[in-house]
C-alpha cells in the first residue's frame, strides 16, 4: 500500500494543527499506516494537476494505489474503515461513530468557520463588528449542546473513534477565539485528543514543515 497526501507548502496557521491535512495525518497515525506528503503552494493548488485531484483546488487530497480522494471527511472515513480503533466492528456502534463524524463536519464546524469569514474575508465591511457577536453566540449554542451530550464521558460514544477525531479537530478551530475555554468539559475533551500519541505525531509532522 502506497499512500500520498497533499498539504500546504506553508500552512496559513503556521503549523498549529488547524489545517485539514492534520486530520488526515492523525487518522493515518492512529491506523499505523505509512504515508508520504506532497507539499503544494497556493498557486499549484489552482493548476490542472492538482485540480484533477481536488476539483475545488484545496487540500488535502489522498492517493492510494490508483484511488484518488478529496474532502477530509471522506478520506478519514476511508482510513477508518480499515481500522477497528477508529470505526467499531459492532454495527450499531459503527453507525453512531459515523453519525458523530457527520455531526462534527455539518453541525459544529460551519458555525466555527464563520469566525474566519467575518474576521478575514469580511473584516473590512462596516457591519463586521456587529456580526461577530452573533456568530460567536451561535457557536456557544452549539457547544453548549455538545457539552451537555458529552457530559463527564471521555469520548462521545464509549471508546475513541473517528467521530471523536473529527470533533476534536473541529473544536480546535474554536480555541483561538477563546470560546472553547468557556466550556471546561469540551476543553478537557480536546486535551484528551491532543494527548493521544497519534495526534502528537501528526501535529509534529505538520509543525516541522512550517518551522523549516
Amino acid at each position: 500500500m502506497s499512500i500520498t497526501i497533499t498539504a500546504f507548502e506553508r500552512s496559513p496557521d503556521g503549523g498549529k494543527g488547524l489545517a485539514r491535512d492534520t486530520r488526515v495525518r492523525w487518522a493515518l497515525e492512529e491506523a499505523g499506516l505509512p504515508y508520504e506528503v506532497r507539499l503544494v503552494s497556493p498557486r499549484a493548488m489552482k493548476e490542472p494537476a492538482h485540480m484533477r485531484l481536488h476539483p475545488f483546488g484545496q487540500i488535502p487530497t489522498y492517493e492510494e494505489d490508483g484511488l484518488e480522494l478529496f474532502e477530509t471527511g471522506a478520506i478519514v472515513f476511508h482510513i477508518a474503515e480499515h481500522h477497528a480503533d477508529l470505526l467499531p466492528r459492532n454495527a450499531q456502534a459503527r453507525a453512531r461513530a459515523i453519525t458523530w463524524m457527520f455531526a462534527a463536519l455539518n453541525s459544529v464546524e460551519p458555525s466555527i468557520l464563520e469566525i474566519v469569514t467575518v474576521k478575514f474575508l469580511e473584516g473590512d465591511q462596516p457591519w463586521a463588528k456587529e456580526r461577530m457577536p452573533l456568530v460567536q453566540d451561535r457557536i456557544r449554542q452549539r457547544l453548549q449542546l455538545l457539552a451537555a451530550r458529552l457530559g463527564d464521558a471521555d469520548w462521545l460514544d464509549g471508546a475513541f473513534s473517528a467521530g471523536d477525531l473529527l470533533m476534536v479537530s473541529v473544536l480546535l478551530r474554536s480555541r483561538p477565539s477563546g470560546i472553547l475555554d468557556e466550556f471546561p468539559t469540551l476543553a478537557a475533551y480536546v486535551a484528551r485528543g491532543e494527548a493521544r500519541p497519534a495526534y502528537q505525531r501528526a501535529f509534529a509532522a505538520q509543525l516541522a514543515i512550517n518551522a523549516a
